[in-house]
C-alpha cells in the first residue's frame, strides 16, 4: 500500500480562504479587522523568512499587521516596553515574539508579559493552564495545525492509540494535551523511552516532534497507521552538491508504504502553522470586539 498525503499545503490554503473571507465580511459591516502584531529582535535570518511570510498571510487575509522590528542589542525592557504599548493597543488582538531572542532577554518574561487574551500563540501559562485543565483558550499553532488536518481528512481520533515522539512545550506536550481532548489514548516518547520501535508499532497515530533527521524508520510503523511529521531538518542534498534539502522526522519513502495516511516534508503540517495563527488571532478579535 502506498499512504494518502496529507496536504497541510492545500489545506492550509482553504482554511486561509475561510478566514479571508470572515474578514471581508467584517470590513463590510463596518467592523475592525483583525489585527496581528509580530516582534522580531535582532537579525536571525531564518526569523527573518518566518516574520515575513506571516506579515504577507495576513495581508492576504485582509487583516492590519504590524512588524516591529528591534536591533539584536535591544534590552528586554525595551521588549517588554513593546509588548506593554501593544497589550494597550485596541487595533492589535494578537501578539507574536519571534523566538529565539538574544541572549540578554529572558524568553519566558517576554512571553509571560503578552495580555493571555492577545497571545495567539498560546504560549502564556494561563492558555497552558487552560490547555491542560480542558477549557477553551488559544493552542499552540503547530499542534492545532495536526488536529485540523486530522479533522479535515475525517481520520477518526476518538479511542485510537496515539504516540507523540517529543516533549518539547511547544510541539510535543500541547499536542498530546489536544490528542487526549479529543478522547484517545496518549503516549508520549521521548530520548528515555525504552523499546521506542515498540511503542511505534502499537500506535494508530503517530506524530513525530523530535528533530531528528529520519529517525522513525518505516518498519516501525503499524500497518494503516497514520503519521504526522512535525520535523524540519536540513540535510545534505543528495543529487546537488553544496545544496541542502528539507527532511522530516519520519523516513518518509519506506513509512509511506506502511501508513494509510502521512505528511509531507515540506508541505504537511507547516504550512498549516500560520493557517492556525490567523484563525487565533480572528478568536481573539472577536473575543475582544465581539463578532460585530
Amino acid at each position: 500500500m502506498s499512504a494518502t498525503i496529507l496536504d497541510g499545503a492545500a489545506t492550509a490554503r482553504t482554511i486561509r480562504d475561510e478566514v479571508a473571507a470572515a474578514v471581508a465580511a467584517l470590513r463590510q459591516a463596518g467592523g475592525p479587522p483583525p489585527g496581528l502584531a509580530v516582534v522580531l529582535v535582532g537579525e536571525d535570518p531564518a526569523s527573518r523568512v518566518y516574520v515575513a511570510q506571516k506579515h504577507k498571510a495576513c495581508q492576504e487575509a485582509g487583516f492590519h499587521s504590524e512588524v516591529i522590528t528591534l536591533p539584536g542589542t535591544a534590552s528586554e525592557a525595551h521588549v517588554l516596553a513593546e509588548i506593554a504599548r501593544l497589550n494597550a493597543d485596541p487595533a492589535i488582538h494578537g501578539i507574536l515574539v519571534q523566538v529565539p531572542l538574544p541572549s540578554q532577554i529572558d524568553q519566558s518574561r517576554v512571553m509571560h508579559a503578552i495580555d493571555p487574551r492577545k497571545d495567539v500563540d498560546g504560549f502564556h501559562p494561563v492558555n497552558v493552564g487552560k490547555l491542560t485543565m480542558g477549557d477553551d483558550t488559544f493552542f499552540p499553532c503547530t499542534p492545532l495545525g495536526c488536529l485540523e488536518l486530522l479533522k479535515r481528512y475525517r481520520i477518526p481520533i476518538q479511542g485510537k492509540r496515539a504516540l507523540v515522539i517529543g516533549r518539547s512545550n511547544i510541539v510535543g506536550k500541547p499536542v498530546a494535551l489536544l490528542l487526549l481532548r479529543e478522547h484517545a489514548t496518549v503516549t508520549i516518547g521521548h530520548s528515555r523511552t525504552v523499546d521506542l520501535p515498540g511503542e511505534v508499532a502499537r500506535a494508530d497515530i503517530v506524530v513525530a516532534a523530535l528533530g531528528k533527521p529520519r529517525f522513525v524508520q518505516g518498519a516501525w510503523i503499524k500497518e494503516g497507521a497514520v503519521v504526522l511529521d512535525v520535523g524540519i531538518n536540513q540535510v545534505p542534498h543528495p543529487d546537488q552538491p553544496g545544496k541542502t534539502r528539507l527532511v522530516g522526522d519520519v523516513d518518509f519513502e519506506t513509512a509511506r508504504e506502511r501508513a494509510a495516511f502521512i505528511t509531507p516534508v515540506p508541505g504537511g503540517a507547516g504550512p498549516m502553522t500560520i493557517a492556525m495563527l490567523l484563525q487565533n488571532t480572528l478568536k481573539a478579535r472577536h473575543l475582544l470586539v465581539g463578532a460585530r
